[in-house]
């Protein structure tokens, strides 16, 4: 299974009740079908692959390269499922909006259902809140996390398909979980393949190369509040020379009274960060260095911690102890089964068929009619 995160352009407007109630239907026996199949944990295991689940979206009807495919396609398969998901072996949480916040309640919700061990439900709640506060936090690339949705399976299989919107370049980009795939949450968690959209730079504190800034940031909360506020003092000081530069216009023009150039740091403009005193940021910051927290993940996971506070601990890595993070976007150049013209790889023949003929079977498995049928296994060929 290939890494990485999807984009996508960013959707307005509402799915018509006519096109839902369709996907509701189909979703409802490719669901059937697919768990038949393969097999709840599978099918979790698919969800976690973005082109997998792409292609599910398009045989179920909607855009097939707009973000709606992710929110849309996630309240079809939830209400497809609805009363059926104890026969099914599979469970779905969250979604979008006041939806997302609503995910760690119904994971216990279910967990009491299931009569589920405490410490099974603890676990899958602490799983939704990291992978959310991982790609709000961690992963710094411009997108705010908007919708957050938690499959589960009865073994305890769990996927995260959670999306996250940038208003200024008008996208957005789906991030893939998968819990047999990560053996760190804060190191290289996603699974799944990309399409081409990167952003650089990228503040990637989850990237592998960010190893140093993150033994560094737990470093920094060990040592104090006094030794680390220490540190932040140097920051605000470079930073404070954004506040020095005096700009006027005169005559339609821009005349720049002073520049301040940053040219002791090469990897990071720290002038552009605003590190001026902030209550909340030194509340959090102290709240962090009394708990002491004996790794990173620990340290990320404290209430309060954002995406603030670690890029504060980031740069004064960075700045003063010289460890560079990783400013690579995480999301790589990729298309769903690679590209006719060899960009950026070779079209993988098996998965490309694999992918239309495990969809296209389901289809033709379906309690649909012929016509509904021929339908959804031509989008799925013309769009894959």
């Amino acid at each position: 299974m290939q890494r990485g995160i999807a984009t996508f352009t960013l959707d307005y407007g509402t799915c018509p009740r006519w096109l839902y109630a369709k996907m509701v239907k189909l979703g409802r026996e490719m669901v059937r079908v697919l768990v038949s199949e393969f097999g709840p944990d599978e099918f979790v295991r698919r969800v976690a692959d973005p082109v997998w689940f792409q292609s599910l979206g398009t045989v179920l009807a909607f855009d097939w390269n707009a973000s709606g495919l992710t929110t849309i396609l996630t309240a079809a398969l939830k209400e497809a499922i609805r009363s059926r998901e104890t026969d099914l072996g599979i469970f779905i949480c969250g979604g979008k909006g006041k939806t997302s916040r609503k995910t760690p309640q119904e994971i216990k919700n279910w967990a009491d259902k299931l009569s589920l061990p405490d410490e099974c439900a603890d676990n899958l709640v602490y799983n939704s809140r990291m992978s959310a506060k991982v790609d709000n936090s961690l992963v710094q690339d411009g997108y705010q996390i908007y919708h957050h949705s938690f499959f589960f399976s009865k073994n305890g299989s769990w996927a995260v398909v959670q999306q996250g919107m940038n208003q200024i370049n008008v996208s957005a980009r789906r991030y893939h979980w998968f819990s047999e795939n990560i053996e760190d949450l804060v190191c290289e968690p996603h699974t799944g393949i990309v399409t081409a959209a990167k952003r650089q730079p990228s503040l990637n504190l989850a990237a592998r190369d960010s190893e140093n800034t993150r033994e560094l940031s737990v470093e920094f909360v060990s040592s104090g509040y006094r030794s680390l506020m220490k540190d932040i003092e140097i920051l605000r000081k470079h930073s404070s020379g954004l506040s020095r530069m005096v700009s006027v216009k005169h005559k339609g023009q821009q005349l720049t009274f002073l520049q301040l150039e940053d040219t002791e740091f090469k990897t990071h403009p720290v002038v552009c960060e605003d590190f001026s005193r902030s209550r909340y940021l030194e509340k959090i910051l102290s709240k962090v260095c009394d708990i002491q927290p004996e790794n990173y993940e620990q340290l990320l996971s404290v209430k309060g911690v954002g995406p603030k506070t670690i890029r504060a601990l980031a740069l004064v890595a960075e700045v003063i102890y010289g460890a560079e993070p990783s400013y690579e976007d995480p999301a790589r150049y990729s298309f769903a089964h690679g590209g006719k013209d060899v960009t950026p790889y070779a079209i993988d023949r098996e998965t490309y068929d694999n992918t239309i003929s495990t969809m296209s079977e389901a289809v033709r498995r379906s309690h649909i009619s012929p016509y509904e049928k021929d339908r959804a296994i031509g989008r799925l060929i013309t769009r894959s």
